[in-house]
């Protein structure tokens, strides 16, 4: 197509946004379909909201993240933004819709959102989500059911080692208020405590002292919320420490009730534990709180969330509570290749069909018949190449098989097979191809790549 006689214009990417090329995105479908099956096993429905929010949708609901919004004034004069979570778009459906939905509502959202962010390894200015989240549920059996998906989604993923923390916002705040410090402190010790793993115990102090903490509290609030042991009883022992702290007994029967239901969910004893240090950033959550990291290869944290019981009725005018999880599809891709925990094809087709300019037809007719059996099929569209060309075409692509028919092969009822990787071609009856195909497929698919 011709530019018109102008100068070229430069083909380049956004920095912190990226092409998927067909090898990428096959990855990418096979993990978002892993996780879309998990979620509707687990009866959670499909939803999709839009890119775009109108501003005031999206401003004062998550701090950070908030800051980091891409928003502009439209054409139209509209001061509108782009969606940074997927859980602020769902509290707005929730209440726009509350009339229509049954709660509670389960719902899974696997899109992308865009955030204005440095880009660096793993991290990029638009990037894909995997939620699920439960509104209509005060229960901890709700955010044990989301703590339990996240679980068996990395599972099924292969990730060989991980670990997901639980806590709660409120007992995070009762441990600091019984090493003294204000509840008037309480925002900026979830900010500083979040940040326990970048920045050290001394960093953390630092930052609290900075805010009008004592250094004799940040200390003593260090040592309790670095505590560790067996879930139940480390709450066990803290119910009698926090007795005379408005809120605390609450905060450790929901964490007990999670802890002794995730066995029942099919979570190992392994796969998660009490952290009390864990605060999550984002302004919206109220209760429990839990973030999953990989510690093998050790890449972080790959997602999390917890319990946002006031951010639905922020649009809704009435209390309901909600709460869910996230996975971060970048970090997670990233570990999955790296590590090859999911060998897979080059491409999405298993047979390529070779034809001539005499066979056009018949091939089509094959490649029909092929598809319609369940196979995924490529069918040239060079006839007048040779034979040797298709071939090395289909090679290229990564197709495994190839079936060759000519006009010899339509007048005897039979196709030649070739093996794309080793070379070996037999003639195969065409009554029978499919099943033949399937078994090739089959016996490739068992040897060591």
């Amino acid at each position: 197509m011709s530019n018109g006689g102008g100068s070229k214009r430069q083909a380049r990417v956004l920095k912190g946004f990226r092409d998927f090329l067909p090898e990428q995105m096959i990855l990418r479908q096979r993990i978002v379909g892993i996780a879309r099956d998990i979620f509707e096993r687990h009866g959670f429905e499909p939803l999709d909201t839009p890119a775009l929010e109108a501003l005031e949708v999206l401003t004062g609901k998550a701090g950070e993240n908030e800051q980091l919004m891409y928003h502009f004034e439209d054409a139209g004069g509209r001061e509108v933004g782009l969606r940074y979570d997927l859980t602020v778009p769902l509290a707005r459906v929730v209440a726009m819709h509350q009339n229509e939905l049954v709660l509670p509502f389960k719902r899974y959202h696997i899109a992308p959102v865009w955030r204005a962010d440095n880009p660096q390894r793993g991290r990029f200015r638009e990037f894909w989500q995997c939620d699920a989240d439960i509104a209509g549920s005060a229960s901890p059996l709700a955010d044990a059911e989301v703590i339990a998906i996240m679980a068996e989604v990395l599972e099924a993923l292969g990730l060989p080692e991980f670990t997901i923390r639980i806590s709660h916002r409120r007992l995070l705040e009762s441990l600091g208020r019984a090493a003294g410090v204000p509840e008037a402190h309480a925002s900026a010790l979830y900010r500083s405590i979040d940040k326990l793993d970048k920045i050290g115990p001394e960093g953390v102090a630092r930052e609290l002292q900075a805010t009008g903490v004592t250094d004799d509290q940040a200390h003593e609030l260090l040592a309790l919320v670095t505590m560790r042991g067996e879930p139940l009883a480390l709450l066990g022992g803290l119910r009698g420490e926090l007795e005379d702290i408005d809120g605390a007994a609450t905060a450790i029967a929901e964490l007990e009730q999670i802890f002794d239901v995730l066995p029942d969910f099919g979570v190992a004893a392994d796969r998660y534990a009490l952290d009390l240090s864990l605060a999550r950033g984002l302004a919206y959550y109220t209760g429990t709180v839990f973030e999953a990291t990989v510690t093998r290869p050790n890449v972080g944290s790959v997602g999390g969330a917890g319990r946002y019981d006031g951010l639905v009725g922020a649009f809704a005018g009435r209390d309901i509570p909600a709460t869910g999880m996230s996975l971060g599809l970048e970090r997670i891709i990233e570990v999955v290749r790296e590590h090859g925990l999911m060998p897979l094809p080059a491409s999405v087709a298993q047979i390529a069909v070779v034809l001539f300019p005499e066979t056009t037809g018949a091939a089509a007719r094959l490649a029909s018949s092929l598809r319609e059996s369940g196979l995924s099929v490529d069918l040239s569209l060079q006839p007048h190449r040779s034979v040797g060309e298709q071939l090395k075409l289909a090679d290229r692509k990564g197709i495994p098989l190839a079936v060759i028919l000519g006009a010899n092969e339509v007048e005897s009822g039979a196709a030649a097979v070739k093996d794309l990787r080793g070379g070996e071609q037999i003639s195969v009856p065409l009554d029978g191809l499919a099943e033949t195909l399937r078994e090739r497929l089959a016996a490739r698919d068992a040897l060591p790549v």
